[in-house]
């Protein structure tokens, strides 16, 4: 999916859904578009290849910026009222990042997309680093951001690694440099570096969220 702005910015954007033995895992949700039907774009792509939106089982949020988080919730054509998108999910959302999306409501967030999330009982609000479920690790990372997460999906076979904006693009993880748009730059290039050893050491399969050309691979 792609979005053009103001001059001549061009985001190319690719929610992932990751298939294990246990669960239907939807990781970040887009930009929240939708098609000529009016149908939720990133439901429709779940249609198109043989998956039923109220089937996803969890969705992982890296982090709460408008072109991840456009799909966390939608709103009703006719009422007006927002709902989340994927209701029979369970919902993991770093705490502090939540709250930090709220108070800065504006040009990389938008509070209405995500103000559902500290009320309904399907939502787990993470702190730090932590486990879900025994095999899917999440870790602080807050480079991009300063309440950004990354997470490990470990089912005892394959590693896949999500990277969020910490590991957007292959381009970024091959070069060394200083990102403006990154809350910390210096830390997030470091990340970049420590992931991709990481990933190279245990065999990591990396998502890349903004590369359309290469979403996956191992290095």
């Amino acid at each position: 999916m792609k979005e053009r702005g103001s001059g001549s910015l061009l985001v190319e954007i690719q929610p992932f859904l990751v298939i294990t033995d246990r669960d239907i895992l939807l990781l970040d949700t887009g930009l929240g578009f939708r098609n000529a039907d009016g149908i939720l774009q990133l439901h429709q792509n779940l249609i198109d290849n043989g998956i039923n939106p109220m089937e996803v089982t969890k969705v992982l949020m890296s982090h709460l910026h408008k072109d991840h988080a456009g799909g966390v919730s939608m709103e009703d054509i006719m009422t007006g009222e927002r709902s989340l998108s994927f209701p029979h999910a369970t919902y993991y959302v770093s705490r502090k990042e939540l709250d930090y999306a709220i108070e800065n409501d504006g040009k990389s967030y938008l509070a209405e997309e995500v103000n559902l999330l500290p009320k309904r009982d399907n939502v787990v609000l993470t702190e730090g680093n932590g486990t879900i479920d025994g095999y899917i690790h999440y870790e602080h990372s807050g480079g991009h951001c300063p309440y950004h997460q990354v997470f490990l999906i470990d089912d005892g076979e394959d590693k896949v690694f999500f990277g969020g904006d910490e590991a957007p693009q292959i381009s970024m993880m091959r070069s060394r440099f200083i990102a403006k748009y990154d809350y910390d730059g210096k830390k997030t290039m470091e990340l970049r570096q420590q992931y991709m050893e990481r990933g190279k050491a245990e065999g990591w399969t990396f998502l890349f969220y903004h590369d359309t050309k290469l979403p996956t691979t191992k290095f």
